[in-house]
């Protein structure tokens, strides 16, 4: 049988289970976890809002904003610098986008 539960927000809800299952299956420690995964975004032009969904778990694996420009300079050769540099502003974005939110300005 399955249920079906009401939310506001059945896309975010959705994909913050799918993301918690992958975290649930995976072996990684966290902080690697998390840089893969800022990786993968790089390389897949993901949008700020991707990013933002990350900001907590990094927090909770201690990372350093030294440790994701590391892995971003790591990248860049395969990557390529265009999506490095697309990268970087939309985790700046989605900083401020987090900033936002805690100061109880608004945003996501």
């Amino acid at each position: 049988m399955i249920m079906s539960t009401v939310s506001e927000t059945p896309v975010l809800d959705t994909l913050a289970a799918m993301t918690l299952d992958s975290l649930e299956r995976c072996g990684l420690p966290p902080d690697t976890l998390i840089l893969t995964r800022i990786a993968a975004l790089a390389a897949s032009e993901a949008p700020p809002i991707s990013y933002a969904a990350h900001i907590d778990p990094a927090t909770r694996a201690s990372l350093t904003a030294g440790q994701v420009q590391d892995v971003l300079v790591a990248i860049a050769p395969i990557v390529g610098t265009a999506r490095v540099a697309l990268a970087a502003g939309n985790i700046f974005e989605a900083l401020g986008m987090a900033i936002a939110v805690s100061e109880g300005e608004g945003g996501l």
